[in-house]
């Protein structure tokens, strides 16, 4: 499909900056392209109402890392330039993948010394070696530490990696690094939070367990290609950044279990759909899976276990609009997008939320 059909124009004003307090009193936009009325504006914390006992909800419970490094490239023992690098995928013990800037102006090779003096131990620096350069900026960078050695240090020197359309209106800040975090995140390896997820607060846990509704959890670690933009002018000749991510053989099995008595698979998030639909049969069992996913989905695919989605408002023209346009139709996400803009929600990483239940065929 071509790529501008899914553009659209969204006010700056509708950009949100930080999350609603409490987390679960944001706005929920409910479209169901199957009902006679295919919108309804409601709250977050009206969730368990669109439920039913003996559902699941499927929550990503990956944890941000302060991924975003700032230091100084040398080469060949010359005056050093300052560089940026945001980590996106771990491939080793000491490797990390991550897209640089200014990224053509870094080799194989160079040397960058990331983090600041003035600090006790390793943890006030940390040097990598570029070991290889991709396309687009992404660079593999092999460090000097390893292991759990490393990720102190990551912790130490990084920043959380803001979206883009945040970083640009403002500075990270102490508050990000719990704004930016699911209450339930427990897996570290993600540079962008499953923001879905940022919706959920104690209190809406435990409405959702007096109304029946099951958790579940499976770990996608969110990639910063996530923010890419797709660059294409087809959707056919875009390629996806793999991310990592596990489904555990006793998630499969409860979730299959599930399905089997009735009830409906309830992903929070985009990121939990594409692993669930990464791990799924033909047939709609999921299997228990790990590996790295790049699964694009645009429409005309045909979901395999999924049945309804919870995501926030994405993009334009970015793959996670064409995902939600595949699972509630084009015309209907046409249509709601048109409608949040009117209303005032509040868009992206930080902002309100829909609950999209999936067209019938």
């Amino acid at each position: 499909m071509r790529v501008d059909l899914f553009d659209f124009d969204l006010p700056d004003e509708r950009i949100a900056l930080r999350p609603a307090e409490p987390r679960d009193s944001a706005r929920l936009l409910v479209v169901d392209p199957n009902a006679a009325t295919s919108l309804s504006d409601h709250s977050v914390g009206d969730l368990p109402s669109f439920l039913r006992a003996g559902d699941a909800l499927v929550f990503n419970d990956t944890k941000v890392i302060p991924a975003q490094l700032e230091g100084i490239r040398h080469r060949d023992g010359a005056g050093g330039q300052q560089v940026s690098a945001t980590l996106h995928m771990r491939v080793g013990p000491s490797r990390w993948k991550a897209f640089a800037k200014p990224g053509k102006r870094i080799k194989q090779g160079d040397r960058i010394a990331f983090g600041h003096s003035g600090e006790s131990c390793f943890l006030g620096s940390l040097d990598a070696t570029v070991e290889e350069k991709g396309e687009a900026g992404e660079v593999t960078l092999m460090f000097d530490l390893s292991g759990p050695a490393l990720d102190e240090a990551i912790a130490a020197v990084g920043h959380i990696p803001l979206p883009p359309y945040i970083a640009a209106k403002r500075r990270e800040d102490e508050r990000d690094r719990a704004d930016y975090q699911t209450i339930y995140a427990r897996e570290e390896g993600a540079v962008a939070a499953p923001t879905a997820g940022l919706h959920f607060t104690p209190a809406l846990f435990e409405a959702l367990d007096k109304a029946g509704i099951e958790r579940h959890f499976v770990t996608l670690h969110v990639g910063a290609g996530t923010f890419l933009p797709v660059k294409a002018d087809d959707t056919a000749d875009h390629r996806m950044h793999l991310e990592s991510g596990t489904v555990s053989a006793a998630t499969a099995a409860r979730l299959n279990a599930v399905k089997a008595k009735g009830g409906r698979i309830v992903c929070v998030g985009t990121t939990s759909l594409r692993l669930i639909e990464s791990a799924a049969e033909e047939s709609g069992e999921i299997k228990p899976w790990a590996g790295a996913t790049g699964i694009f989905i645009t429409p005309g695919y045909r979901f395999k276990a999924v049945d309804i989605l919870m995501t926030n408002f994405h993009l334009p023209r970015s793959t996670l609009f064409m995902l939600v346009s595949a699972f509630s139709g084009f015309e209907a996400m046409q249509a709601a997008y048109k409608h949040a803009i009117s209303t005032g929600y509040r868009f992206y990483s930080y902002g309100d939320a829909s609950l999209l239940f999936r067209k019938d065929k």
